[in-house]
């Protein structure tokens, strides 16, 4: 049988630097609903999932999964991994593609292609190569991966989950192959964290003029190309951004 694979896009309404980004809106429409929108278009993939906290704020979300034709699936809000996991095992999947909720511009291509080397080669863990412009691509992961580190973790704490598939030896990992150098570009930061961010998004948007979160990203890509200008809004949020992530990132395994 072929694998089942599914797009999860996790969110919550909590958030700190920016509260309740993912309501904010574009051009008419909620950050969180154009993300819906774009993962839409996403083709290898059998199911799209929203994954939220059980918790009443969250409410929102759920109903708006639901008006957008969606599944939502509700756990814990701190435990991003166990969130997944009760995921994948109410709905039988048996890879998916994590759609981080900030990733506006995360790109249907990019993610039909991660898609494609995993059933083609499959391994537990396929990496984003540092080099791929922030917030265009996201992870894919086998759900007996993601059991195993459920059962191994010691800590709710799992935001920055990748560390326990890419560095306990225990896991087969690739990174994801993508041959077009446009997708090349660290210089670029599509990740919705700062209000610096929202603008960069509002920008593009308005440079296309369009209410639709359909624009390929390697036109995006072309057009921040020809006016570096729109990468400077939000690109002197990267470095605190990357320091961030990396504060918070900790591998903490049960004693055996």
């Amino acid at each position: 049988m072929k694998p089942k694979v599914a797009c999860l896009i996790t969110v919550r309404t909590s958030s700190s630097r920016l509260p309740h980004k993912a309501l904010l809106k574009i051009r008419g429409r909620s950050t969180i609903e154009h993300l819906i929108y774009r993962t839409k278009l996403v083709k290898r993939a059998d199911q799209i999932i929203l994954c939220t906290s059980d918790r009443p704020e969250d409410d929102i979300l759920a109903e708006i999964s639901s008006k957008n034709g969606i599944d939502c699936f509700r756990g814990s809000l701190e435990d991003k991994l166990i969130r997944w996991n009760g995921a994948v095992e109410k709905f039988n999947i048996d890879y998916f593609v994590t759609v981080d909720g900030d990733d506006i511009f995360a790109d249907p291509e990019l993610i039909d292609l991660a898609i494609e080397q995993m059933l083609a080669n499959p391994c537990d863990f396929l990496k984003i190569p540092d080099s791929l412009v922030c917030g265009g691509s996201e992870y894919c992961i086998s759900s007996s991966a993601l059991k195993k580190v459920c059962e191994i973790k010691d800590t709710s704490d799992t935001e920055m989950m990748w560390v326990y598939f890419t560095d306990t030896g225990l896991f087969s990992v690739r990174n994801l192959h993508v041959d077009d150098q446009i997708f090349h570009n660290s210089k670029i930061r599509m990740t919705l964290d700062y209000p610096e961010d929202l603008e960069f998004f509002k920008r593009v948007f308005d440079e296309f003029n369009t209410d639709l979160n359909n624009i390929p990203l390697r036109k995006i890509l072309e057009l921040i190309n020809s006016k570096p200008e729109i990468a400077e809004i939000n690109f002197f949020r990267q470095e605190q951004f990357l320091k961030n992530q990396k504060n918070k990132t900790k591998l903490i395994i049960k004693k055996s």
